[in-house]
């Protein structure tokens, strides 16, 4: 059996829950302090992290959750050092490539959303190659947000509006937020039910900023590399607890 099969398995697991988000976003935080913790390179950290991201993947392909987003490298992430951003560009490479050898059978969608051209030339060739492989498959959507960065992705939708307006493709009266979204990134994929920070953090960080309007929130002192499907399940029992109102008033 291929590694993406293992990590997909068809089998649904019961945790008994009421309702399952139908898209959970995640920011993996606390990689580097988990090394830190035990003496080691940064770079661990972020292998290990690797490897919690496939486990979550598992789990939250198991109970039916149809998107997961992860935010896996940011617009400001080029500012850490060369050897850092080098690493984490070869993990990203190193999951693509096993994704196009070994995905096969599986039902899961690969989508990575974010600037993809200010990557380096084989990783977008990566990604195009995957999004093609996967691109049948109507099962969990796995969207990775790499070089992603919330205000520009924003700003770049009102350029292309812009755009199309001053082309007599659009009217100003054609604009409103269904106009605009169809302009971001996620275009086609549903907001956030619920976000999961790890780490302790207690922030956005430019993530996400239009699509988690009404997104529930939900924060762990947890590191990344120690996240495991307890939590995840813990996070989706507090979700379920929410009354989400849209700014209304509850029934």
């Amino acid at each position: 059996m291929g590694f993406f099969n293992r990590i997909f398995p068809q089998k649904k697991l019961s945790d008994d829950f009421q309702c399952v988000p139908k898209h959970i976003a995640i920011i993996p935080d606390g990689n580097g302090r988990w090394a830190k913790k035990r003496g080691l390179p940064r770079n661990v950290g972020h292998r290990e992290g690797s490897m919690t991201l496939k486990k979550v993947v598992i789990y939250c392909s198991n109970i039916g959750v149809k998107h997961l987003t992860i935010y896996a490298f940011s617009t400001e992430n080029w500012k850490r050092p060369q050897s850092e951003v080098d690493a984490l560009m070869n993990l990203l490479l190193e999951f693509l490539r096993n994704a196009e050898r070994e995905l096969e059978g599986s039902n899961v969608r690969i989508k990575v959303i974010g600037d993809i051209n200010g990557l380096p030339g084989e990783l977008q060739n990566e990604i195009a190659r995957v999004e093609k492989f996967t691109g049948v498959n109507n099962g969990l959507n796995l969207n990775i947000a790499l070089n992603y960065g919330s205000r520009f992705e924003i700003l770049n939708a009102v350029r292309n509006i812009a755009q199309e307006i001053k082309n007599g493709k659009l009217s100003i009266n054609d604009i409103d937020e269904k106009q605009l979204e169809q302009h971001l990134y996620t275009k086609g994929i549903p907001e956030p039910d619920l976000l999961i920070r790890t780490s302790g953090e207690q922030r956005i960080s430019n993530y996400l900023l239009w699509q988690c309007a009404y997104t529930e929130f939900w924060f762990t002192d947890t590191l990344w590399p120690d996240i495991n499907d307890r939590h995840i399940a813990d996070a989706i029992k507090a979700f379920e607890k929410r009354n989400r109102r849209y700014g209304g008033v509850e029934n």
